[in-house]
């Protein structure tokens, strides 16, 4: 049997030597050059801008969503300069042609891909109905979130932080040692209060809570508090002494405020809304009282005295007030009976009546007291006298002489005594002060006015 040519050529040792080794400078080759991507295979390239670079070379990796989409060809720093004054680094990159075009609106990012420092590119990928041309560039406004870096994290555990973490372990391992039973107890009975507390966070994550504030503001704060450290830490250490003190009634007093707390707060949330109008009031009153309050230390003793009188008519105010409900059902009792309505609306007309009267009167007898002089007068006509009658007691006054006198006929008011020894001048007052209507001067003036020599008086003296 004769051996056919292909026999012939595989039985030859020096060609089939050279064709191994050609195969595998083949396989060499296409494996050195796997990183920078396969030859004769289409790519899509872009440049992207990143704020820094470092630790990121030629051949690292570019991920979308975790795949990988191509490589990293080149890193070179860029000449101009941002707006913080840093320099920034373009990373030319190889992708594969399945992701072209990349939606405008894409971010990059620079990850961390082991603790050892390799690092990868990932673009996430947008949703934008433009992407970017062949050799187009990514600026550096897309470049986000700032990565932070794995040596950022170790180094904010410096020597303070660690020697104030081994302390804080130490006291509160100290704290907790013995206690796991109540801790489980504690943790059983937090289950109720957990969906209050994912209320309460869905609210602390608003945007309008603005939680990212306040922090800010807590840092300032402890700024302004870092000088007086020392002195805080003073406090504390006096605060034993009081703590002290509160250890000698912590037994039954503060347990019992201690557990009747919880229903006392119970109680006051359900009570200050409704109690809320009566709290604006109370506002309102002492704004109010603020005039008064100014001139209380004037009027202070005046308001003690009127305490001190009052107290012994507020101590017989039982008996006045279990007497009134009677009182007033029988008033009530009245004011209904058509009778008595007839008689009350006469009263009432009748005091209409009187009431112009009486205001006349009323300041001249509380000034004069003329209703009871009158009254002793009549008495004292009626009081003498004999089988016949009373006698009325009269006393004749002899007129002065000299012109104008009360004894003759006269051309004006008596004023002097001109032509005569005896001095004659007239003294009458026809309307006198008596507080009555239209007098400004509230006294009783009739024959309590002294007595002018020398001149004649008409009218209300000076």
């Amino acid at each position: 049997m004769r051996n056919s040519p292909l026999q012939s050529v595989l039985r030859n040792p020096t060609l089939v030597g050279a064709v191994t080794v050609l195969i595998v400078i083949l396989a060499v080759f296409l494996a050195y050059n796997a990183n920078s991507g396969l030859p004769f295979v289409p790519t899509y390239r872009l440049t992207a801008e990143v704020p820094n670079a470092a630790s990121l070379v030629a051949g690292n990796e570019v991920r979308i969503g975790g795949v990988r989409v191509g490589i990293v060809e080149e890193v070179v720093p860029l000449n101009d300069e941002d707006q913080d004054g840093g320099t920034k680094a373009g990373l030319v990159l190889k992708l594969d042609r399945d992701i072209d075009p990349l939606p405008a609106d894409s971010t990059v990012v620079v990850r961390a891909r082991s603790a050892l420092g390799l690092k990868y590119l990932e673009i996430n990928r947008g949703d934008s109905a433009d992407g970017f041309a062949e050799g187009a560039t990514i600026p550096v406004s897309q470049a986000t979130p700032t990565p932070v870096e794995l040596d950022e994290v170790l180094n904010t555990f410096n020597t303070p932080t660690r020697e104030a973490i081994r302390v804080n372990l130490e006291e509160f391992g100290g704290a907790l040692a013995g206690r796991g039973p109540d801790l489980n107890e504690a943790i059983g009975r937090l289950e109720p209060l957990l969906p209050r507390l994912e209320r309460v966070t869905r609210v602390l994550s608003e945007r309008d809570t603005q939680l990212g504030r306040f922090f800010r503001v807590l840092t300032r704060t402890s700024a302004e508090v870092a000088p007086v450290a020392e002195t805080q830490a003073n406090m504390f250490a006096v605060l034993n002494q009081s703590f002290a003190a509160f250890a000698e009634i912590a037994r039954p007093f503060l347990q019992e405020t201690i557990s009747k707390t919880p229903e006392t707060l119970r109680t006051a949330t359900e009570t200050l809304p409704t109690i809320r109008p009566f709290l604006v009031n109370n506002r309102k009153l002492f704004v109010d009282l603020q005039p008064g309050v100014a001139v209380l230390p004037e009027s202070a003793p005046v308001i003690e005295s009127a305490l001190r009188a009052g107290i012994p008519a507020l101590r017989t105010s039982d008996k006045l007030n279990s007497q009134l409900a009677p009182t007033a059902a029988s008033l009530l009792t009245l004011t209904d009976d058509s009778v008595s309505r007839e008689g009350i609306n006469a009263l009432t007309d009748l005091g209409n009546s009187l009431n112009p009267p009486v205001r006349f009167i009323a300041p001249a007898q509380s000034v004069c007291n003329y209703a009871t002089l009158l009254l002793r007068n009549i008495n004292s006509l009626a009081s003498e006298g004999n089988e016949l009658g009373t006698t009325i007691r009269g006393i004749p006054l002899e007129p002065p002489e000299g012109p104008n006198n009360e004894g003759s006929p006269s051309t004006g008011p008596a004023d002097g005594g001109e032509g005569s020894n005896v001095v004659n001048f007239l003294h009458a007052n026809p309307y006198p002060n008596t507080a009555a209507p239209q007098q400004s001067v509230r006294e009783c003036e009739a024959g309590n006015e002294e007595y002018t020599t020398g001149q004649q008086q008409i009218g209300n003296s000076p």
